[in-house]
């Protein structure tokens, strides 16, 4: 096992990663830029670098002074968490190159699956269901509206690299598609440098849903479950729930049981989860992220199987030590990410935080670094915690969630509080009744 693992990262993921190093008997290091100094994940770690300004492409985005701390520092091997430098297969690769473990999947499955047309293919070779769209990059206007009119309209048109909703543009007919491929061709090259694009057919009211993996260094893959990450705003997930409202047992373990065997296949390692569109009974492949999901907790409470944990024996060469029959799920789990953000025009909202009580009690966890006086920096994305419920039941977790919401304090800054406190009192939303549009129509509707 690792004596020290450096931590390339921030905020709520960075203690995450720090508490489960810690229960592990594991020192860590905590890396941080100036705007960072106080951050509680800073504060608790072993050791602790400054690799750079406020700015993320001088400090968390900096390789080279990653690397120099944890040379500097001695550690092991470096977890990136997600977001940053988590799914950049040059980084892992030069990690590997500087004798440390990257605590994730291999350079060459970074790589092949952060480009979405090779991920498609590789997907389709595998044997996983995927949208219908073009073979390949869409270069040109002529080739756009050829593909359009093959696969039919309306289309999606989608870079084929990042994501968050970047460089992604609807076109319901051949007038729209000049427009749109322009837009997402130029809004791709501004936001990744790569201004390629493909296409798929867009699907109506599909939800989005999520396969978790695990897979160890010796062929042994397993699932634990799907998440239905459907409630989005501007292609941003807001709530998400484990398992799905929309799947019966039939549905779950058949798209699990293809996920693990897609893998396999692949000869993947280390944590994975294996993204879906699903609408009418069918399932789509859309990508898959080759790190620790922001929402990995809900699937923690309903497995009881700590991620960050697996990350690193498995990165540490130890088997699963456990099969697909001895995975055992129980009850329902909701997360609520929560933005520090005006909860009506979503404008971010740094500052000081005057008070804070998080809540507590039975099935209850939050995730967050903040506490009273801590300064939010503008520099990086405005989540700063996340609350995750765990009932018995659906009705269990949504009664829980309530409570929790009424019991959280959050002073000196607007958050999205309010909007989640709103969100659980929908009809739809407790009925389970809701695709990846919905959430966008219930902002519309209540501003």
């Amino acid at each position: 096992m690792f004596e020290k693992v450096l931590i390339a990262n921030r905020g709520e993921i960075a203690l995450r990663i720090h508490r489960a190093c810690r229960e592990m008997g594991i020192r860590t290091v905590a890396v941080h830029s100036t705007a960072d100094t106080d951050a509680m994940h800073v504060r608790l770690a072993d050791e602790a670098v400054c690799i750079g300004p406020p700015q993320a492409r001088d400090s968390y985005l900096n390789k080279a002074a990653i690397l120099s701390a944890a040379t500097i520092t001695g550690a092991d091997a470096i977890h990136p968490g997600y977001g940053f430098l988590s799914e950049n297969a040059d980084f892992a690769q030069m990690v590997e190159e500087h004798g440390m473990v990257f605590i994730g999947p291999s350079p060459d499955h970074i790589r092949l699956m952060g480009d979405k047309i090779t991920a498609k293919q590789a997907a389709k070779a595998a044997g996983l269901p995927v949208v219908p769209g073009s073979e390949g990059s869409i270069d040109t206007i002529e080739q756009a509206l050829e593909n359009g009119e093959a696969i039919g309209y309306p289309v999606l048109i989608k870079a084929t690299a990042g994501g968050g909703g970047k460089g992604m543009k609807v076109a319901r007919n051949a007038e729209e598609m000049v427009e749109a491929w322009k837009m997402a061709r130029n809004e791709a090259k501004a936001a990744f440098g790569n201004g390629d694009v493909y296409m798929e057919k867009y699907l109506g009211r599909p939800r989005h849903i999520e396969i978790q993996i695990l897979a160890d260094n010796y062929g042994s893959v397993v699932h634990l479950g799907e998440r239905d990450c459907s409630l989005q705003r501007k292609h941003q997930k807001v709530l998400e729930e484990a398992p799905s409202p929309a799947l019966n047992a039939d549905q779950r373990e058949k798209i699990g049981n293809t996920a693990c065997s897609a893998i396999a296949k692949l000869g993947y390692r280390n944590a994975g989860t294996i993204e879906f569109l699903y609408e009418n009974g069918e399932f789509y492949f859309i990508e898959m992220n080759t790190r620790l999901q922001v929402e990995h907790p809900i699937t923690e409470a309903i497995t009881g199987i700590d991620l960050v944990r697996e990350q690193i024996r498995i990165a540490a060469g130890a088997p699963l030590g456990y099969t697909q029959s001895e995975v055992r799920f129980a009850g329902q789990a909701i997360e609520c990410r929560i933005n520090a953000e005006d909860p009506q025009t979503f404008v971010p909202c740094p500052g000081r935080i005057e008070g804070y009580h998080a809540p507590g009690g039975l099935g209850v966890r939050v995730d967050s670094g903040l506490y009273s006086g801590y300064r939010i920096p503008p520099h990086y994305d405005s989540m700063i915690a996340k609350l995750i419920v765990h009932g018995n039941s659906r009705n269990e977790a949504l009664m829980r969630l309530r409570r929790a919401l009424g019991e959280y304090v959050i002073e000196g800054v607007k958050t999205t509080l309010p909007l989640h406190n709103r969100l659980v009192q929908d009809s739809d939303f407790v009925n389970g009744d809701y695709d990846i549009h919905w959430l966008e129509r219930f902002v519309e509707r209540n501003n």
